[in-house]
This record gives structure tokens, C-alpha cells and sequence, in this order.
């Protein structure tokens, strides 16, 4: 397990589990921390994709079922065990959908909360018909960068560091993209689903998300933009939320 997870505080005590999931190019260190912040009655797994920190040696993955494949079957058994919440964010909101989606219909198992953020729903007609970045030069693809703001100006304005960091950004957008997902005709979850977003942000038309659940649907919006939540007064409003639904849903699923 702990080449796909990354946990900084085992808590075989905890009542629950919050599985987190990184975005684009991005690592598992940043949601492993909250292991250290969030109360004892939860657990922080965070998942770790090929080609970034340990596993940089690796292939990226070229598609989502490989994301889905891989982590149902280092967590499957984990997951029967006690309650558990998703979160991801933009790329990251996408993988813990499908995550959900096969856990459901092939393993009948459901998680208690899924936390998603600033992202278009799946099968949102306007994700699907939105410009491949993947696609762009790397002069081009910097730019939007640049544009959606989060990474600091001194690592976009580093060939070295780019060089690293381009080729995992890429491959995981390029997943995302060729992402297909039909909406939903019938809720398949019954969770309750929360989406975060950076009122700065592009508009992800977020009640899409809804279609997805019979449950409670929440939306929340945060100062900021794209990363919103790499700020950490963002970060204490989402983690205490995130501390209070995991407690209300312990006392729901018991």
C-alpha cells in the first residue's frame, strides 16, 4: 500500500478515513499533511499517481481506468472496513468520481461523503467540449498556467524545475481530457456530495455534480481562485467542514 498511499499519521483507531486525490502534476505530500491536522477519529490517505516523489521512475498512467484499477485494488479491502469520504480537487475531483462511480457499481460499496472541488462535473457538456491543454506548446501551456495562477512565479520561471514538473501536469491532463463519463439518468450514489470552488475561479457550473446522488448537495465557495485552497485560511474552513461532515456521518453510519 505504501507505494500507491501516502499516510503521515497511522491512526488504526480513527472511526474513519478521508481518501485524497492530488491534481494535475501534483504529488500526495500537500493532502498527507492534513493526516497530521485533522482530529484522531480520522485516517488521511492520500494517493500517490506513477512518475512524481517515490514512484518517479514509473510510466505515467495513459488513461483513468489505470488510476481506478489501481487504486480499488490497494484500498478494496481497507474500504469494507469502516466509514470513508473522497476528495479531490480539479484533475483530482475527476479520479475520486471514477473511483466512486466503480466502487459502487462493481463492489457495491459507497463512500459516506464525496468532497469535490473546483471542477466540472464528468459528463458536464462543457468540460467535454473544452480545449485540450495537453495539446499546447510548452510556451503556450506556461502561459495558462501563469493564467489560473497557484504555482508560484519563480517555479514557472525555472526551465529546470519545469522540466521536471511539465511532463506529470501533461500526462495527468491528458487522462482528464480523454475522460469520458455519460451523465448519469439515475443518481447512482446516495452519499451526500459538497463541492468546493474559488469565486475567482472560471465558472464550473457545479450543480452538474448534483446528478450524480439521491443524497444532500452542498456548494460552497471560498475566496480566491483556481488553488484556492493552497491558502491556509481557505484550508481551515475546508478542513473544519470537512471534520464536521466526516463526525455527522460516523454517527449516521453506526
Amino acid at each position: 500500500m505504501d507505494k500507491v498511499i501516502s499516510c503521515f499519521r497511522r491512526r488504526p483507531e480513527a472511526v474513519s478515513r478521508l481518501i485524497c486525490f492530488p491534481w494535475a502534476g501534483g504529488g500526495s505530500i500537500h493532502y498527507a499533511r492534513w493526516g497530521t491536522v485533522l482530529n484522531s477519529c480520522i485516517e488521511v490517505f492520500a494517493v500517490k499517481l506513477p512518475g512524481r516523489e517515490s514512484r518517479a521512475k514509473e510510466p505515467f498512467f495513459q488513461n483513468m481506468q489505470q488510476i481506478v484499477d489501481e487504486v480499488i485494488s490497494v484500498l478494496l479491502p481497507l474500504l469494507r472496513e469502516k466509514p470513508f469520504a473522497l476528495f479531490g480537487h480539479s484533475f483530482g475531483a475527476l479520479t475520486s468520481f471514477a473511483v466512486a462511480d466503480a466502487l459502487k457499481k462493481q463492489h457495491n460499496v459507497e463512500p459516506v461523503h464525496m468532497f469535490v472541488s473546483g471542477a466540472f462535473a464528468p459528463y458536464s457538456v462543457t468540460r467535454l467540449n473544452y480545449p485540450k491543454r495537453s495539446e499546447l506548446s510548452d510556451e503556450d501551456f506556461l502561459r495558462w498556467m501563469t493564467s489560473i495562477g497557484g504555482t508560484p512565479p519563480e517555479l514557472l520561471s525555472n526551465p529546470e524545475v519545469m522540466k521536471l514538473f511539465l511532463p506529470a501536469l501533461k500526462a495527468d491532463l491528458r487522462v482528464v481530457e480523454n475522460y469520458r463519463c455519460n451523465k448519469p439518468e439515475l443518481p447512482f450514489l446516495s452519499c451526500p456530495i459538497t463541492c468546493f470552488d474559488g469565486r475567482d475561479d472560471i465558472p464550473h457550473e457545479l450543480q452538474d455534480w448534483k446528478e450524480a446522488t439521491s443524497g444532500e448537495f452542498t456548494v460552497k465557495m471560498l475566496d480566491g481562485a483556481h488553488f484556492y485552497l493552497k491558502e491556509a485560511s481557505n484550508e481551515k474552513i475546508l478542513l473544519d467542514y470537512i471534520t464536521k461532515q466526516l463526525e455527522t456521518s460516523e454517527l449516521d453510519y453506526f
